[in-house]
């Protein structure tokens, strides 16, 4: 047997006993490669006689060709039999139910879902969205809104301050919204129908609070309302959230640097069984604080309060939220668990609308 037969022989044995993709891969780089056996062969060509090389080229370009075709008819055999044991061992169970689309195992968070209602209710009523920022300048979160310096109520909101910068200026958390209604009247000219939700932050945590809560403040400005403007949209808004009827107010007076004068509001309810029922009943819960806008809070906005008048009311939207669909604790809202956004959220399609109904 000549050396290229033994060569051939011993290539076609290496191919017929590669067990994987990558194996062949070996042998066709020792066989082919830069450095493989034949191409070794292939570059002899030249030294060679020309008498030698036209016996010898055929043979060693015949040799070449048959070792490629069994490469690739090796390297199907190979694939297919991959394909076949890849299908074996990831077999699919048609009969098993689909798993669920996004759409339908996504959850809207309550506090989401409970702003797209408020939005809904005062858009409905001609009230348009304000925004601001998180972190707030001490003049507008306090002193613009009638805090004198060093005024007990600064105190109550336990603040989170930010350090002192070089000028002595010290940027805080809002506490509040109502920063947002100092922008909104120190930008634009009366009338002013607007509301406001968002992030506020205070230092205080428990089973009602927490560090970082949802506020929704509304603020309207003009030349003619008076509390009875007030009262009718407090009373309007109550009634189309919590989708009954009739609601009975109380205001009882209060205090909140920037209106005078500042009530509370407590709505008439029935708290005799495991929850709480708007409209009905003979108790009473508190559910929100208003009042008709500090003269001193126009002023500092450059408006004359002897010509524009107006009102203003704050509520929080996570407290809604639990006292309209029953959540016990305002914490959890914030633990990021799977299992109460599934049992408390809404579906991602379930748009608030006055016409179908806030809560599907």
């Amino acid at each position: 047997m000549s050396d290229l037969e033994t060569l051939e022989s011993e290539i076609s044995a290496a191919i017929a006993g590669a067990e994987s993709e990558a194996a062949l891969e070996e042998v066709r780089v020792a066989a082919l490669g830069k450095k493989g056996s034949i191409s070794e062969k292939m570059k002899t060509l030249g030294k060679m006689s020309p008498e030698e090389r036209q016996e010898m080229g055929p043979k060693l370009n015949g040799l070449k060709t048959r070792i490629g075709d069994a490469l690739a008819e090796r390297k199907e055999v190979l694939k297919e039999a991959a394909l076949e044991a890849r299908l074996k061992s990831e077999t699919i169970d048609v009969t098993q139910p689909l798993r669920p689309a996004a759409i339908e195992s996504g959850r809207i968070h309550p506090v989401s879902q409970v702003t797209d209602e408020l939005i809904a209710i005062f858009a409905d009523m001609g009230f348009s969205v304000a925004e601001g920022p998180d972190v707030e300048t001490d003049e507008l979160n306090f002193t613009a809104l009638n805090f004198p310096e060093g005024h007990p109520a600064r105190e109550m909101h336990d603040t989170f301050f930010f350090n002192e910068k070089e000028d002595g200026e010290r940027k805080l958390l809002r506490t509040h919204t109502s920063p947002v209604q100092i922008r909104t009247m120190r930008s634009q000219q009366p009338p002013l129908r607007i509301i406001i939700p968002g992030r506020t932050y205070r230092c205080d945590s428990d089973q009602t609070h927490t560090p970082m809560f949802h506020q929704l403040e509304g603020l309207v400005i003009d030349k003619t309302s008076h509390i009875g403007h007030l009262k009718g949209t407090l009373e309007e808004f109550l009634k189309a959230f919590f989708e009954v009827d009739n609601v009975e107010l109380r205001f009882r007076p209060s205090f909140f640097p920037f209106t005078e004068p500042s009530m509370e509001v407590d709505v008439k309810c029935d708290r005799s069984g495991n929850e709480v029922k708007i409209g009905t009943g003979n108790d009473w819960m508190e559910i929100l604080g208003c009042g008709m806008v500090h003269p001193n809070v126009l002023r500092n906005c450059g408006l004359d309060p002897d010509e524009y008048q107006g009102f203003a009311w704050g509520m929080g939207i996570d407290r809604l939220a639990m006292l309209k669909y029953g959540m016990p604790d305002l914490r959890a809202f914030f633990d990021a668990d799977v299992r109460w956004l599934k049992h408390y959220g809404f579906r991602p399609l379930d748009m608030p609308s006055l016409l179908a109904g806030l809560s599907k």
